[in-house]
C-alpha cells in the first residue's frame, strides 16, 4: 500500500469522523437548547394596552413561566393597529426563544383587515406553541328585546329581515365576525351596529336602544348574573363553566357554531423545537394551575391549552374564513 494511498485513507477516516461528531451535535441541539433554556430574560409582546383582559393573562401567565423556568418573562406592551405592532415587532426577532407574542383571536383578523398590507404572515411567520385560555362569545339580549331562547331570537330575526339589531364592539371585531358568521350560517339578515368599545355597547342594550350583541362573555357576565341582561346561547362546544345553565347553541337550535376568543402564545417561525416543547409544557401547566383558573374566572375566561398543530391549525382556519368574510362584505380597515 503506497504511502499517498495511506495518507488519503487517514483523512478520509478524518473527515467521515468530523462529520459524524457534527450531525450528532445538530441531533443534540434541540435537547441542548432545552435544556440551556432560558439563558436570560424573555420578551413577551402583547398587542394591547396594559391592563386590558389580553395584558391581564399575559402577566399571569409571565409569573408563572417566570418561576417555572427560573428567568423573568418580561410583558412588553405595543398597542398600535389591531395588534400589527406587536406581531410585526415578533415576526421580525430572533427565532431564539427570547421574544414571544402573547396574543389573541384578533391575530387570526389581520389578513381579513389588512389584506396584503402587512409584512409578515400570520400563519408561516409564525409557530404557535400554546392556548392558555379562551372566552366563549354569548348572545345576550337587553329588554327591549322579547326573545328568551334562541329559536325566538331567530324566528324574529326572519319575521323582520334587517330590523333586529346586533351591536358590536366596532367594525371588525370579533363580535362583528361572530354576529355576521352566525347570520351566514343560519340565513339571517341582522343589522350591525358598531360601537367603539364593549362598555357603550352593553350600555344601549340595557337601555333598550339595541336588541342584541354577540360578546364576549367577560364583557357581559356582571350584567347577565344580576338579570339585566338574557344570554340565550354560549358559542362555544360546551357550556360555559360560568354559566352553566345557559346552553350551547348546538344545544339551543344553532347547528354547529362556536366564536370562541382564543389567547395563546406564538414564536417566530424557526424556533428551535427543544425551546418549544419547554414552552408548551410551561404553558399546559399554567392552564392547569389553580392560580390561573382563578384569576381567568375573574374575567370571565376559561382555562384552555390547545399546543401545537392543533392551535396551528386553529389560526390557519380562522385566517381563511375570517378573510372570505371581509371579502364578501368589503371589509376593510383603515
Amino acid at each position: 500500500m503506497s504511502r499517498n494511498f495511506q495518507e488519503v485513507r487517514r483523512l478520509a477516516l478524518r473527515g467521515s469522523l468530523l462529520a459524524a461528531v457534527g450531525l450528532a451535535a445538530l441531533g443534540a441541539q434541540p435537547a441542548l437548547a432545552q435544556k440551556d433554556y432560558p439563558a436570560k430574560p424573555v420578551r413577551l409582546v402583547v398587542g394591547f394596552a396594559a391592563g386590558g383582559p389580553t395584558d391581564v393573562v399575559a402577566r399571569a401567565f409571565a409569573d408563572h413561566a417566570g418561576k417555572a423556568l427560573g428567568q423573568p418573562f418580561v410583558v412588553d406592551n405595543k398597542p398600535g393597529a389591531n395588534t400589527i405592532v406587536a406581531a410585526q415587532a415578533v415576526a421580525g426577532a430572533p427565532a431564539d426563544g427570547y421574544t414571544l407574542l402573547f396574543g389573541a383571536t384578533n391575530h387570526s383578523m389581520i389578513p381579513a383587515l389588512y389584506q396584503g398590507r402587512v409584512k409578515f404572515d400570520v400563519v408561516r411567520s409564525f409557530r404557535p406553541l400554546c392556548t392558555v385560555a379562551s372566552s366563549p362569545t354569548v348572545l345576550v339580549v337587553g329588554p327591549g328585546m322579547p326573545a328568551r331562547s334562541l329559536q325566538e331570537y331567530m324566528d324574529q330575526a326572519r319575521s323582520r329581515p334587517g330590523s333586529v339589531t346586533a351591536g358590536t364592539a366596532g367594525m371588525g371585531s370579533s363580535g362583528h365576525f361572530a354576529t355576521e358568521m352566525f347570520a351566514r350560517a343560519k340565513g339571517l339578515k341582522l343589522n350591525h351596529v358598531p360601537y367603539k368599545g364593549a362598555a357603550p355597547v352593553v350600555t344601549d342594550l340595557m337601555g333598550g336602544q339595541l336588541d342584541s350583541s354577540f360578546a364576549t362573555l367577560g364583557s357581559v357576565l356582571p350584567q347577565v348574573r344580576s338579570g339585566k341582561l338574557t344570554a340565550l346561547a354560549v358559542a362555544s362546544p360546551k357550556r360555559a363553566s360560568l354559566l352553566p345553565q345557559v346552553p350551547t347553541f348546538a344545544e339551543a337550535g344553532g347547528g354547529d357554531y362556536s366564536a370562541d376568543v382564543w389567547y395563546g402564545v406564538l414564536a417566530p417561525a424557526g424556533i428551535p423545537d427543544g425551546v418549544a416543547q419547554a414552552l408548551e409544557r410551561v404553558a399546559v401547566e399554567f392552564a392547569k394551575s389553580a392560580s390561573a383558573a382563578d384569576k381567568l374566572h375573574g374575567l370571565g375566561m376559561d382555562a384552555e391549552s390547545s399546543c401545537g398543530s392543533a392551535f396551528a391549525q386553529r389560526v390557519a382556519s380562522e385566517a381563511a374564513s375570517y378573510a372570505q368574510i371581509a371579502r364578501e362584505l368589503n371589509l376593510k380597515a383603515d
